[in-house]
């Protein structure tokens, strides 16, 4: 009874509040940089079915085309970091869940990073270097389509784990009792619109459908929450210190 009335120092306090925001911030800053990286760029260099376009284009904006890439690995090594501040603020909920996510999430990582090297490959062989004289112009720029191509593969794999890790991230938030459950419910739309994607995307190539697009709500919404609103301080507090969470 008295870790259950114990009263959240302001110490606590502000640390709770600062984790939530953290996340929050963290959650919000990757939207501009993988967007960047995985929509913005290839939408403006990327011609469909057109390789000598495409490569004229990725060489006539060949800064673009590497800060392209660089966003999306600074996206990416902000996701580490977004979900070990997760990790802190939901693992009072329920530690097994909450490692499920982190790993589920970090999983997705060196996928979309080493995946990155597909487009400094594009990027090599249009680079009209010594050793590619042997290959007609023609032939570097069906390569380079390819490996272009194969990036968005790897994307498509990583995409698994975007979907995979929401679900616990959802669960968590569902069962928190210090943030709305319907958030929860909507993180969880968002990972399945991502997975069904993926599924769609692989069995029926020919359909161009991107359910993510509808369902990507409540992952807009959790964050903003996190980062405007924060976590109820004291029922975050009396599950930590008392272990009410769910059990395996």
């Amino acid at each position: 009874m008295l870790l259950r009335n114990r009263t959240v120092t302001p110490t606590e306090r502000a640390w709770i509040k600062r984790t939530a925001r953290l996340a929050g911030g963290l959650y919000l800053a990757i939207v501009p940089f993988t967007a960047f990286g995985i929509l913005y760029v290839p939408s403006v260099l990327v011609v469909r079915g057109d390789a000598a376009a495409t490569a004229r284009n990725i060489m006539a904006s060949e800064w673009l085309f590497r800060s392209g890439i660089v966003s999306h690995l600074v996206g990416q090594i902000i996701f580490v970091f977004l979900a070990l501040a997760l990790y802190q603020l939901l693992a009072p909920v329920n530690k097994n869940h909450a490692v499920l996510m982190v790993a589920l999430a970090l999983l997705g990582v060196p996928i979309a990073v080493v995946n990155e090297v597909n487009h400094l490959a594009a990027l090599r062989l249009l680079s009209g270097a010594d050793y590619l004289q042997p290959l007609t112009s023609v032939q570097l720029q069906a390569l380079a389509m390819l490996f272009l191509d194969l990036r968005e593969s790897g994307i498509l794999v990583a995409q698994v784990f975007w979907g995979l890790w929401l679900v616990p991230l959802g669960y968590l938030v569902m069962r928190s009792g210090f943030l709305p459950g319907l958030l929860g419910i909507l993180v969880i739309v968002a990972g399945g619109g991502y997975l069904v994607d993926v599924v769609v995307a692989i069995l029926f190539p020919t359909i161009d459908v991107t359910i993510g697009l509808f369902t990507f709500v409540g992952e807009l919404l959790f964050p903003l929450w996190l980062l405007f609103k924060g976590v109820n301080v004291e029922h975050w507090q009396r599950l930590r210190m008392t272990g009410t969470g769910d059990t395996p």
